[in-house]
């Protein structure tokens, strides 16, 4: 008889350990190598964020946008990366960063062919704002690796784009909340995908980004989803069910480590210029 795998969050599984935080390598593994369309733009994109915990409408943003540079654009999407914030950004509800990385690796192991996860980010003993987190993509993709093979013998360089929720460029379009150096560096050389979400008005918004219009890609959620950590965790404190709102071995993760018990895991300094893509918690 062989052994087949269940997805029945009642089953514990054997304790996972927290991820492990000492030595940095740059996650290549599923980036794809060569273009299938050397006349295309290739795109990568990166969602920062607290994770705490990952629902399935962060993993599903990607998806929802991979569609749309599938069928809107002259890019061809080339890879993903989830980049949870590191511990320094003391946010209310913000488990430690070995944990947020453990449940963002676990999700897109169980459930993305395509999808990894940055722990430089989370490594780091200061915040980092989502500037200098672009920047050392580029880094990495476009400097150390190169780019891509565009398949007719030459190499491009990469396109790096934030993806993120409404309610991030809703603080974009808020007086004070960003610097305009790192909004122009940001918008100007990366560009943002965004995905809308109930409640925010994405036109209001982008009414005061027109500056960098061109750079900023609005994605409709033909499928509503609200889902956000804040609620899941507001869920866990109440003992509520989350199955089918996270993946089953986010679950599963949380019970072993008696997660969100509470929200009082960190201070309410939330920073600056940074909120938690698809979701406000």
């Amino acid at each position: 008889m062989t052994d087949t795998i269940s997805d029945d969050v009642h089953r514990r599984s054997s304790p996972l350990p927290p991820a492990p935080m000492d030595d940095y390598a740059f996650p290549e593994l599923r980036l794809k190598r060569t273009m299938d369309d050397p006349e295309k733009t290739p795109l990568l994109l990166v969602a920062c964020g607290s994770f705490s915990p990952i629902t399935y409408l962060h993993l599903r943003m990607f998806e929802m946008a991979a569609d749309y540079v599938k069928f809107s654009t002259d890019f061809e999407l080339v890879g993903g990366y989830l980049s949870p914030v590191s511990d320094a950004y003391r946010k209310a509800g913000l488990a430690s960063a070995e944990h947020r990385v453990a449940m963002c690796q676990l999700a897109v192991d169980q459930t993305s062919d395509w999808l990894m996860v940055d722990t430089w980010e989370p490594m780091q003993k200061e915040y980092q704002p989502t500037a200098v987190v672009l920047d050392h993509f580029d880094h990495e993709i476009n400097t150390v690796r190169q780019g891509i093979e565009a398949g007719n013998g030459t190499r491009k360089p990469i396109q790096i784009a934030l993806l993120a929720g409404a309610d991030l460029v809703h603080t974009m379009s808020t007086p004070g909340v960003w610097s305009e150096k790192d909004l122009d560096h940001i918008l100007g050389k990366y560009g943002t995908f965004i995905v809308e979400r109930t409640g925010t008005d994405i036109d209001e918004a982008l009414a005061a980004l027109q500056t960098w219009k061109k750079n900023i890609h609005v994605i409709q959620q033909l499928i509503q989803n609200d889902v956000s950590s804040t609620k899941i965790r507001l869920f866990l404190r109440r003992d509520m069910s989350v199955r089918y709102l996270i993946p089953v071995p986010v679950i599963h993760y949380i019970e072993q480590h008696n997660l969100y018990k509470d929200d009082s895991t960190a201070s309410t300094d939330k920073g600056k210029g940074r909120q938690e893509p698809g979701s406000s918690g």
